[in-house]
C-alpha cells in the first residue's frame, strides 16, 4: 500500500461550507527527509503506520504527494490579536488537506503547517522552520500526557529548503491532528462582514460536529455558546493548575472544541509568578499567566457577539442571553479550578460548605509560593511527600541554602486538619496507609516532569543548529512519562537558574 493510500480523508468542511476557504495546494518540498513520526497517534487515527514511516511518509507529510480523497484548502478567519481586530487572517502556512475518523468514531482534521504562501498570507513566505515545528511536538505531546486537551503532530518534516527568518534556518513542515481547526475568530470572519447566513451554517456544522446532542434543539446556538464556555474553563484551568502559559490568547487562537492550538510564544512558570510573561510579542502583559481565565473571558465575549443575530429575534433578549453565559464564565472557571487544585492537594470528599475554605487553603498556598520564589511543579510534588509525613524535600525548596526559613508550618496544620476531615468516614484504615494512599493520589495528579524552557530550548537547538536529534528524543520520551520519578530522567526536573528564566523569551516562530 502507497502512503498516501493508507490515509484517505473525508473533507465535510471544504463540502458542507461553501465559501469558508479557498482551495489550495502545498507546495512541493525539494529534499523531504523525516525528522519526527508519532506512530502512536497513527495507529490511533486509524492509519497504515507501516506505509507511513518512511521516505514515502515524508514526502506525503512534506505535501508533495496528496493522500486519497485530499482536497487541500486554506480557511478564512479573522481575530482579535492583542485586542485589535484583523477582520482577515486566515491560514497563511496551513493547509487542511482533510478528515479522517479514528478508532474511537471521532471526525478529526489533518493539516499542514508551514506548506508555502496561500492566499492569506499577507507578505510572508507560508514557510516554517525545523525548530518551531519541532517544539509543537514537544509541548502538544507533553500536554496530551498530562492529560489536557490539545492538537497533536503527527509528523514533523524537514524540507531542504532554507528559510529566511532573523537568520537563514532549516525548513520544516508539521501534519497536525485537530478535533477541528474551527475557531472564534471564524466565526468573526463572516461576523465582520455582516453575513448572518454564514454565522449561521457555520454554527450549525459546528454543533453537528462537536454537540451532536444539540442538533435540532430549540436554543441549539445558546447551547453551543454555554458548551464553548463550560470547554474553555475547563481548558483554562488545567493550564493554571500545570503552570502552562499560552502567550498568544489571541481569538483565531481558541478553539470551538476546547483544545489547545498553536504552541508558538508559549511556555512554563518555574517560580510561581502569576505576572509571568515569557512572549517576545507580549509588551504589555495583556497574555500574562495570570490573566488567561480573563482572557477566556472576553475572547468567550467576542464570539457571542458574532452569535447574538442567532440567539433570539429579539436584540435585548440575545444580549441578555449572551451575557449571561459569559457573565456566568468566571464561576465555572473557579468551580473548575479548584476541582483540579482539591485533587493536587489530595483531597477527595468534596462538599459545597467547603468550597470558600478550600478556596482560600489553594490561594494561600499559591500565594506563599509567589512569596517565596518556590517552584511551581516541584512544591505540588513535594506536597505529596509532605503527605507521607517527610517534610523535607518541601522545606528545601522553600528554605533554600543560605536563605531565612520559610516553611509554612502553618499552612501544613491547615492542610493536614483537612487531610483528617477528608478522610472522616472514608473505609477504616490505618493512619499510615491513608497518608501513603494520599501521597500516591498526588503524585498522579502533580507531574514530577514539565517541558522546562531551558531543556526545550536545549533540544530543539541541537535538531535545528547540529542537525543532532538525540537531545530531542530523549526529552519527549521524559515528556510522554510526566508522573513518572526517574534516575533517568532527573535533569529534566531541574529548574533553570534564575538569571536563566529571567531573561528568558520565546518567540512566535513565524
Amino acid at each position: 500500500m502507497t502512503a498516501g493510500a493508507s490515509l484517505t480523508l473525508d473533507n465535510s468542511y471544504a463540502r458542507d461550507l461553501q465559501g469558508f476557504s479557498v482551495p489550495w495546494r502545498p507546495e512541493a518540498a525539494p529534499a523531504p527527509k523525516s525528522l519526527f513520526f508519532n506512530a502512536t497517534l497513527a495507529d490511533e487515527l486509524g492509519l497504515d503506520v507501516a506505509a507511513l514511516a518512511g521516505d514515502a511518509g515524508a514526502a506525503l507529510f512534506a505535501g508533495n504527494t496528496l493522500p486519497e480523497g485530499a482536497e487541500p484548502i486554506a480557511q478564512a478567519y479573522a481575530g482579535h490579536q492583542f485586542g485589535g481586530f484583523s477582520p482577515q487572517l486566515g491560514d497563511g502556512r496551513a493547509i487542511l488537506l482533510g478528515e479522517v475518523i479514528d478508532r474511537a468514531g471521532r471526525r478529526r482534521d489533518i493539516a499542514l503547517k508551514g506548506s508555502g504562501r496561500t492566499p492569506f498570507s499577507r507578505g510572508g513566505d507560508g514557510k516554517a522552520a525545523v525548530g518551531p515545528m519541532l517544539r509543537e511536538v514537544l509541548i502538544g505531546e507533553a500536554m496530551h500526557a498530562l492529560g489536557i486537551p490539545t492538537t497533536r503532530a503527527l509528523a514533523v518534516v524537514a524540507t531542504g529548503q532554507p528559510v529566511l527568518r532573523e537568520t537563514v534556518l532549516p525548513g520544516a513542515v508539521l501534519t497536525r491532528v485537530a478535533a477541528s481547526h474551527i475557531r472564534v475568530g471564524t466565526f468573526q470572519f463572516f461576523a465582520a462582514r455582516g453575513d448572518v447566513e454564514r454565522v449561521r451554517q457555520l454554527a450549525e456544522y459546528t454543533i453537528a460536529r462537536h454537540d451532536s446532542d444539540l442538533v435540532g434543539t430549540p436554543k441549539r446556538v445558546l447551547g453551543l455558546l454555554e458548551r464553548v464556555a463550560e470547554r474553555q474553563a475547563a481548558l483554562i484551568a488545567q493550564w493554571m493548575n500545570v503552570g502552562f502559559i499560552h502567550g498568544v490568547m489571541n481569538t483565531d487562537n481558541m478553539t470551538i472544541s476546547g483544545e489547545t492550538i498553536d504552541y508558538g510564544p508559549c511556555a512554563f512558570v518555574e517560580a510561581y509568578d502569576p505576572a509571568a510573561v515569557f512572549s517576545s510579542i507580549d509588551s504589555q502583559g495583556r497574555y500574562a499567566f495570570g490573566n488567561q481565565p480573563q482572557i477566556a473571558r472576553w475572547n468567550l465575549a467576542r464570539l457571542a457577539e458574532c452569535l447574538l443575530p442567532l440567539l433570539a429575534d429579539d436584540e435585548a433578549q440575545a444580549t441578555a442571553e449572551a451575557m449571561r453565559v459569559i457573565d456566568s464564565f468566571p464561576a465555572t472557571y473557579r468551580r473548575q479550578l479548584l476541582q483540579g487544585q482539591r485533587a493536587k492537594l489530595g483531597l477527595r470528599r468534596i462538599e459545597a460548605a467547603d468550597d470558600a475554605a478550600d478556596t482560600a487553603l489553594a490561594d494561600d498556598w499559591l500565594a506563599m509560593l509567589h512569596a517565596r520564589h518556590v517552584d511551581f511543579t516541584l512544591a505540588w510534588r513535594g506536597l505529596a511527600d509532605a503527605a507521607e509525613g517527610n517534610d523535607a524535600p518541601l522545606r528545601a525548596l522553600f528554605a533554600p541554602a543560605g536563605a531565612e526559613p520559610g516553611v509554612p508550618d502553618a499552612w501544613l496544620a491547615r492542610w493536614r486538619e483537612r487531610c483528617a476531615r477528608d478522610d472522616d468516614g472514608a473505609a477504616p484504615v490505618d493512619a499510615t496507609s491513608a497518608c501513603v494512599a494520599r501521597a500516591e493520589r498526588m503524585r498522579r495528579v502533580n507531574p514530577w516532569l514539565i517541558p522546562r524552557n531551558h531543556r526545550v530550548e536545549e533540544a530543539l537547538a541541537a535538531a535545528s543548529d547540529d542537525e543532532d536529534p538525540g537531545p530531542f528524543d530523549r526529552l519527549l520520551e521524559a515528556l510522554r512519562r510526566p508522573y513518572d520519578e526517574t534516575a533517568a530522567h532527573a535533569r529534566y526536573a531541574e529548574p533553570a537558574a534564575a538569571e536563566i528564566t529571567a531573561s528568558y523569551r520565546t518567540f512566535c516562530g513565524t
